[in-house]
């Protein structure tokens, strides 16, 4: 497929109807924008203190106090403020559109008078501005600011935010770049690279892209700008041995120059955010090294070190860190939320490079697993770390399984990912459809209806389906002239049947496919197409390399990755034996989790007695028949603190 600029849909030309995603994008507007706005000023008394609103009124001289909770605690309200920015575009509600406005005024008077922002460096230590690139997060809260004031401008056309940003954007460019007097460091954590690119389309301003691709390119060259900043502060000895696991140059990407990256490594986040970047500039500026790049790192992410639920990042005694080739255990996994939302960024902006449909299969397969899986169906509770598995007593003592919790949380002390997770559910419009100058592409499939411009004439897409818990999907294309373009259907890659009717007939799919797209170019007016994608049972068996899960499967339907969980299926979960030859059935249940299919079927589970609380035994284990029940992987913990359970062992036959 030849390359072409694809224009991102813009959210408010997206309505969601009765569907799966307008029911969350309702829970998002109803209760988890107001309800994380409550904890942001401290008035949830159950939940972990945030201090991250009253850290701004402190800074701007409202208040006096000192300052409270992480380096980083500004990133909370950015992106806050950005999830609120797309809750606008959704539906505009003159109340949430107030707080913005009162919290950006705030905000500007925090500003220094040279344009600087960071309550934590206002407060708590003025003299230490730019000391500590590596761990102190500047310029990952100055670019966090930076997307929310472009979304908010997208918004609402308000630019007192976008003015305020492009100050300090004005600051950091004076203080960072290739000149002798300038500083020639980079983010610990990225995230501003891919920030002034945003900005950039905004402001059209070159300075804006050269900042980002001089933070892309100085990153990892010699002398290792980490190295010279700790010499400078005399902690070398401590970077270099004591804390070299968890803080080595791999951690913040920074061991090699970019281009020559190859292997993804270190803090999850920062990676995603780094090659989100990286994939975006190879995009804006047709960069074919960059694009090389980028093709390397997906292919080593997503062959090697992606867990099935979309799930990145399986160590944290590594610094929530990504680790070598398959190593992947379910239990002990990181799998952080924000890495979830950092892999989707990535995957949107691969396909805007290759126009492929595996980037928005990884997309849709992380939308409805990996990220969902981070926020409880009533929206006030969340998880930061997504397992797939759990004994709560393990849990509960051992101390290399504190990271994992058994049950959501309403905060917690270092809360980057509930306002992350807000943010990214806030913007799941622009993922839906992609446009070019004779084409849209349906990249992902909800109840739902589109606008779109072809030369002088508009046409709406309303697609008509309950995915994904039902197989059929019909779009109606309704235009007010008639004109020739294409419509390119994503068939995921989970499935191996599909069938499509247009005006009624039908079409053979495999003469039509190209790079994961069904492509029907035709003059379209008032038309109706069915997609039909067979949804069956499917067992996953992973790599015999991914020691976890040998003589394991999973189970998935349509998109969805299914578990078990100790409400439906007893203790011990890890005791049940899947029969290949034993048929599963589905069902949808309205009455369960607020509406889903689950999966059922026999089983066989190690009989217990007869035991006498022996260790060990040299008699043969004794199976005995059970039904089970898995649910979708995104729902466990929804009915209270119980067993959790993915890759199910099954019973072999050589």
């Amino acid at each position: 497929m030849q390359n072409r600029r694809i224009k991102p849909i813009k959210i408010r030309n997206i309505k969601f109807e009765n569907g799966f995603w307008s029911d969350k994008l309702e829970l998002l507007l109803t209760k988890m924008i107001p309800f994380q706005w409550k904890v942001l000023n401290d008035e949830i008394e159950d939940a972990p203190s945030s201090h991250a609103v009253e850290n701004f009124r402190i800074a701007a001289g409202e208040k006096k106090g000192e300052f409270k909770g992480r380096v980083f605690q500004d990133s909370d309200v950015a992106k806050w403020l950005e999830a609120l920015s797309y809750s606008l575009e959704i539906k505009s509600s003159t109340e949430l559109e107030a707080i913005a406005d009162e919290l950006i005024d705030l905000i500007a008077q925090a500003q220094k008078p040279d344009g600087y922002i960071n309550t934590y460096f206002s407060i708590a230590e003025p003299k230490n501005k730019w000391k500590n690139l590596r761990d102190n997060h500047e310029l990952y809260c100055a670019g966090h600011l930076i997307e929310a004031a472009v979304a908010y401008y997208e918004a609402t056309k308000k630019d007192k935010f976008l003015k305020i940003m492009i100050r300090f954007v004005d600051h950091i460019d004076n203080l960072f770049g290739p000149e002798a007097e300038k500083k020639q460091g980079y983010p610990g954590h990225e995230e501003i690279e891919l920030a002034l690119l945003k900005l950039y389309r905004i402001t059209n301003e070159k300075k804006h892209i050269n900042l980002a691709n001089y933070f892309l390119n100085q990153r990892g060259k010699a002398p290792n700008y980490f190295i010279e900043e700790m010499k400078e502060r005399g902690s070398e000895n401590t970077y270099l041995q004591k804390n070299k696991a968890k803080h080595g140059l791999k951690y913040s990407q920074s061991h090699q120059p970019i281009l020559k990256q190859e292997k993804a490594v270190g803090h999850a986040v920062r990676a995603m955010y780094l090659y989100t970047a990286i994939a975006d500039m190879a995009n804006q500026n047709n960069d074919q090294k960059l694009k090389e790049t980028s093709i390397k790192l997906w292919n080593d992410v997503i062959e090697t070190k992606l867990y099935i639920t979309g799930g990145i990042g399986s160590s944290f005694f590594d610094g929530e860190a990504i680790t070598i080739n398959y190593d992947l255990p379910n239990d002990r996994a990181y799998t952080e939320t924000c890495a979830a939302v950092g892999l989707i960024l990535w995957a949107y902006k691969m396909f805007l490079l290759h126009q492929d449909s595996q980037y928005n299969d990884v997309i849709e397969k992380t939308l409805y697993n990996g990220l969902l899986s981070g926020v409880s169906l009533s929206g006030t509770e969340y998880f930061y770390v997504n397992p797939l598995e759990v004994w709560p007593e393990a849990v509960e003592n051992r101390g290399d399984l504190t990271h994992v919790k058994p049950v959501r949380q309403k905060w917690f002390e270092t809360a980057c990912c509930p306002t992350n997770l807000a943010r990214l559910l806030g913007s799941i419009g622009k993922y839906i459809y992609s446009q070019t100058e004779k084409e849209v592409f349906v990249n992902q499939y909800t109840a739902s209806k589109a606008q779109f411009n072809f030369n002088n004439s508009t046409f709406t897409i309303t697609q008509r389906t309950n995915y994904p818990w039902e197989e059929k999907i019909i779009l109606e294309i309704e235009g007010d002239a008639q004109e020739e373009f294409e419509i390119l259907l994503r068939i995921p890659a989970w499935c191996e049947d599909a069938n499509l009717k247009i005006n009624g007939q039908a079409f053979d799919l495999n003469e039509i496919i190209e790079n994961g797209y069904a492509r029907i170019n035709r003059k379209w007016y008032q038309d109706q197409v069915e997609l039909v994608l067979k949804m069956t049972i499917k067992k996953i068996f992973a790599n015999p390399n991914l020691r976890e899960n040998i003589g394991k499967v999973a189970l998935q339907r349509g998109p969805i990755i299914y578990a078990l969980e100790e409400i439906d299926n007893g203790k011990n979960l890890s005791s049940i034996f899947l029969d290949g030859s034993i048929e599963l059935k589905v069902e949808h249940q309205s009455d369960l989790l607020e509406g889903v299919t689950i999966i059922t079927g026999e089983a066989y589970k190690i009989n217990n007695i007869n035991w006498d609380h022996k260790l060990y035994r040299f008699e043969k284990i004794q199976f005995e028949k059970v039904n089970i029940k898995a649910v979708p992987y995104y729902s466990w913990n929804n009915r209270g603190k119980g067993e959790m359970l993915v890759w199910i062992n099954q019973i072999l036959s050589i």
